[in-house]
């Protein structure tokens, strides 16, 4: 597969920015995240350091390859018996 066609077929990080907490949350410290993949977005907040939501993000989307990849979660065991 060429480069250009992985790169377009694998997410990653996008965006990772200050915000306002969700409607009903306190603090003062969230972060949205934006990861992608070509067209597709998916974005959320998190409350945290911008390292940590930035983390998280990325970790989110590593997951997301694992499983179009045909691969288990890093998140959680969805394996069965």
């Amino acid at each position: 597969m060429q480069e250009e066609t992985r790169k377009k077929l694998t997410y990653r990080v996008e965006k990772v920015e200050k915000t306002t907490p969700p409607e009903g949350m306190e603090g003062d410290n969230w972060h949205r995240y934006v990861v992608g993949q070509g067209s597709s977005k998916i974005e959320g907040k998190k409350a945290g350091t911008l390292e940590d939501v930035t983390q998280h993000a990325e970790i989110f989307a590593e997951d997301l390859n694992s499983r179009m990849r045909g691969g288990g979660s890093t998140y959680a065991s969805r394996k069965r018996s």
